[in-house]
């Protein structure tokens, strides 16, 4: 099932999360459904945040084929590699804008997999970017708050003309 969205500025987007309790029967259909919303939506990540539930839960999928999706619940940073780069970023809940936003190269995540096993995930590039601004997510952080604060009233206010057009 297809679920909304939250668009920035929505203040929704700025809960903390909080953890997942057991991987039972609900999550498993809401993980289905976080994967096929961002799918339907061109994305590479999805935070339950971003759909207005307030659960540590994460779905990414970088790969070429859309066919290796990454299922992570209750994540934490357990390491980060001591370079950082500037890299363009774009967000489900911030449709059509991109800004550069400095992240670790590299990352290694504790988190439950769907299956109910903690792993541990090794990420860098791509993987390990979406990883922290999904995680980001979870935190009640949108990636427009690394900009400086003229930018990020630009942005709002273009997301509120938007909205208001939208409903128009």
């Amino acid at each position: 099932m297809l679920l909304p969205i939250l668009y920035y500025p929505d203040p929704k987007l700025h809960t903390v999360a909080k953890p997942v309790v057991a991987v039972d029967k609900r999550v498993q259909t809401l993980i289905a459904d976080m994967l096929q919303t961002m799918y339907e939506a061109k994305g590479i990540g999805l935070a339950a945040t971003q759909i207005d539930v307030h659960e540590r839960l994460i779905v990414i999928d970088v790969s070429e084929d859309r066919a290796a999706p990454l299922v992570l619940i209750n994540p934490e940073l357990v390491w980060h590699s001591a370079e950082k780069h500037l890299n363009e970023e774009g967000c489900l809940s911030v449709p059509g804008i991109y800004d550069g936003v400095e992240r670790f190269d590299a990352v290694k995540v504790n988190a439950i997999d769907r299956v109910g096993q903690i792993r541990l995930v090794e990420a860098e590039g791509l993987l390990a970017k979406c990883i922290q601004h999904e995680m980001d997510h979870l935190l009640g952080k949108v990636f427009v708050e690394y900009l400086s604060p003229l930018k990020r009233n630009r942005i709002r206010k273009k997301m509120l003309k938007a909205q208001r057009e939208e409903r128009e």
